[in-house]
């Protein structure tokens, strides 16, 4: 894959249910498989969803560490409880792109999402978020998995070649 499937989108602002924590890198798999059965709780029992695919968004806090959100889209706000809250992620222009393959590979998105930004004179923004579209409970073959990523992006004209 390369710069060239990386595309420019307008996302509107999604309710969500998150659990939050700040998590060192190698950590980040466990925590988020655990924070996504919390939090499918909560807005099971609320009745609020979901109404989307799992998803985690980052925000660095340190070398090798990041401020986690995982949760789900929700249908409405959420009820805070001890450990899941209301979020959303954010309306605005994001540079997208696919990944397919095991999550140990997911960085190489963020490597077309930076290069294209940079052909097309584009700011990333902070806060970027993946979302999961194979379950690998049902889907355990890691080839086969989809991802969507999503950055945040500034300076780029609503039309653009992606």
């Amino acid at each position: 894959m390369t710069a060239n499937d990386v595309e420019r989108r307008e996302v509107a602002e999604q309710l969500t249910a998150v659990g939050c924590g700040t998590v060192d890198l190698a950590d980040i798999g466990p925590w988020i498989s655990a924070t996504f059965g919390r939090v499918a709780a909560v807005i099971g029992a609320q009745g609020a969803g979901p109404v989307g695919p799992p998803f985690a968004r980052y925000f660095p806090a340190g070398t090798e560490r990041f401020r986690v959100e995982a949760g789900f889209p929700t249908s409405r706000r959420i009820d805070p409880t001890d450990d899941v809250e209301p979020s959303t992620l954010p309306a605005g222009p994001v540079a997208a792109t696919t990944h397919i393959g095991s999550y140990d590979g997911v960085g190489e998105a963020y490597v077309r999402i930076s290069a294209w930004a940079e052909e097309h004179g584009a700011t990333t923004g902070t806060g970027p978020w993946e979302v999961y579209l194979t379950d690998p409970t049902s889907q355990p073959d890691p080839t086969t998995w989809r991802t969507d990523v999503f950055v945040p992006i500034e300076g780029v004209a609503a039309r653009s070649t992606a």
